[in-house]
């Protein structure tokens, strides 16, 4: 009798309140779906790291003027130095055939490059790309090197971009939570403003804080629950109608969000939504009821 009773009551309480409690569901929604791809970024931007600092090379650029000896003695030091997991020599024709087919879309700056326009080059795995200050400190005043450059630094660069928007979106999404606390807040303290003499009448007939709290606490859990799901279905159709079809040709760069991760959302953004309106509803009767 007494579980019905705060069932019906969380119905009557979130339909009393009806504009109120919509707002408060689309806040939350706004804000947990904030955070969820804020969470969603964290975990690529690792995974990003993971995939493509295991396939940086340094390129070690070679003087137009070396000769084909001191190639191969420069080969032989790369080759047996302990940092190096693989090296492969790159030609002046190997080179353009690269440079080709990263440009292809560009004929007439293809078709003004040459051979003799490349360098000869060695590419260059390290066991560990942190280590490349060590190699680089080794080889750079090698006969023969003209320059060495880690694509790291260029993906350093792409992952700071990363991690500023990633943070971005996490500020937005704790801004967000805070007006969402707000607003569950004021809902709880209109709906216990409107019910304030039943409210009296049970606590004089000996009604327990818990009885009295339950039905505006599960109210707040509800519309948590409600905007968390919400917000997870606007991760889940973002990721499939953009990443997967309007910006797949960004896969070439970005390494495809797996659905795991998504699923993953539905839990965390669930338990942060009923446990924060829980906690937020619980303080605000603490202080409003007295109780």
């Amino acid at each position: 009798m007494r579980v019905r009773y705060v069932l019906n009551e969380v119905l009557v309480g979130l339909w009393r309140n009806v504009t109120m409690t919509i707002a408060m569901i689309i806040t939350i929604t706004v804000s947990l779906g904030m955070l969820g791809a804020s969470v969603l970024m964290y975990l690529q931007v690792d995974r990003m790291k993971d995939f493509y600092y295991g396939e940086i090379e340094v390129s070690v650029f070679l003087a137009d003027n070396v000769e084909d000896a001191q190639v191969q003695a420069l080969k032989q030091q790369i080759d047996s130095n302990p940092l190096v997991k693989s090296a492969a020599y790159e030609s002046k024709e190997d080179a353009l055939k690269r440079f080709q087919t990263l440009y292809a879309d560009s004929p007439d700056f293809v078709n003004a490059v040459n051979a003799d326009s490349l360098p000869q080059s060695f590419r260059v795995k390290l066991k560990n790309p942190e280590d490349y200050d060590k190699f680089n400190e080794e080889f750079k005043g090698a006969t023969g090197v003209q320059r060495i450059i880690d694509q790291r630094e260029l993906l350093q660069k792409v992952f700071n971009i990363f991690n500023s928007v990633q943070l971005m979106s996490l500020v937005f999404a704790i801004v967000m939570a805070a007006a969402a606390v707000l607003l569950v807040g004021n809902t709880i303290q209109v709906a216990a403003y409107s019910k304030r003499r039943e409210v009296a009448v049970m606590k004089l007939v000996g009604a327990s804080n818990w009885f009295v709290q339950a039905p505006f606490v599960l109210e707040a859990v509800v519309a948590g629950a409600i905007g968390a799901i919400l917000g997870f279905v606007g991760l889940f159709i973002g990721k499939v109608v953009l990443l997967d079809n309007k910006l797949q040709a960004l896969t070439a760069i970005l390494t495809p969000v797996p659905n795991g991760n998504v699923w993953l959302m539905l839990p965390l953004l669930v338990g942060v939504g009923a446990l924060l309106s829980a906690a937020t509803a619980w303080i605000t009767l603490r202080f409003y009821l007295k109780v």
